[in-house]
């Protein structure tokens, strides 16, 4: 990306995500003060942004997590009253090929607890991938190209995990541990498994799986790391590989069905195609 005076191009991306929440949430909300409260994020979320080209600019390489956080929060406003699981009811076919069918189920749990524990915490990594990505970027950068490797890695990163929440309200729908409750789950439970349902419950929205953002979050932090440290592929070969884990862990978990994590996988391609639109990248 280049580095021009004002926002930079992750920072438009932000504001224009918060102003299309705001522009979809009366048509899919139908009453109560969600539907407007999407333009007051939108608003205070410029307002910050444009605060910050002033002051605090190294903040500015970090900011974009809170806004991350708050724009996932926002989808729970689009959880439906009724939903009927036709979505759910069609996916699930291809899932029980894949576990039973394909015995992928079997195949994790070979080894007894190491693989399930293994999926169960890339799984809850995923949280932290945008930090990890940014240290990883500063750890490995020449202090002159530090800014515009930041500002690529972050567009990328942005441009796949915002799109795959912006198709939330489209396709309301719940996990396969909910709505087909007792059925599909792995055969081992781990104390990771444990951890991970707690914060699901106490902090998951209910929105829509489809498609995962853990896996297009994952997915984005490797093809950013990719154009923004081409020197050393194998960091970018590392997170991909992570992010197929990650996929894998959604599915045996039932935390997701199959279609969400290949759709994450799809979405994820939306920033190397930004990445491509920008010249002055590297991949």
């Amino acid at each position: 990306m280049r580095l021009r005076p004002g926002l930079r191009p992750y920072e438009w991306l932000i504001i224009a995500f918060f102003i299309y929440v705001a522009a979809i949430a009366p048509i899919f909300i139908p009453s109560g003060e969600t539907r407007w409260l999407g333009a007051a994020v939108a608003g205070i979320s410029a307002a910050i942004l444009f605060g910050l080209t002033r002051y605090f600019q190294i903040l500015r390489d970090w900011v974009p997590i809170a806004f991350t956080l708050t724009a996932y929060r926002e989808m729970n406003w689009f959880t439906p009253a009724i939903r009927d699981h036709h979505l759910e009811r069609s996916w699930i076919v291809w899932d029980r090929w894949l576990l039973d069918t394909a015995h992928l189920r079997a195949a994790i749990e070979s080894l007894g607890s190491l693989l399930p524990s293994c999926l169960e915490i890339s799984y809850v990594l995923v949280y932290a991938i945008a930090p990890i990505s940014l240290t990883i970027l500063f750890l490995n950068s020449p202090f002159e190209l530090r800014r515009q490797r930041v500002n690529t890695f972050w567009f990328a990163y942005l441009a796949g995990t915002l799109a795959a929440y912006a198709l939330f309200p489209y396709f309301p729908s719940d996990p396969p541990r909910t709505v087909f409750a007792g059925a599909d789950l792995p055969h081992i439970v781990t104390v990771f498994r444990r951890f991970n349902l707690t914060i699901l419950g106490k902090y998951g929205i209910h929105s829509s799986v489809f498609p995962s953002a853990h896996v297009s979050s994952a997915m984005s932090a490797a093809w950013g790391l990719r154009a923004t440290i081409p020197e050393k592929p194998w960091i970018a070969g590392l997170m991909a590989f992570y992010g197929i884990s990650v996929a894998f862990a959604t599915i045996y978990g039932r935390y997701h069905y199959a279609a969400d994590a290949l759709a994450g996988v799809a979405i994820s391609l939306a920033a190397l195609l930004v990445l491509r639109l920008d010249h002055s990248s590297r991949l």
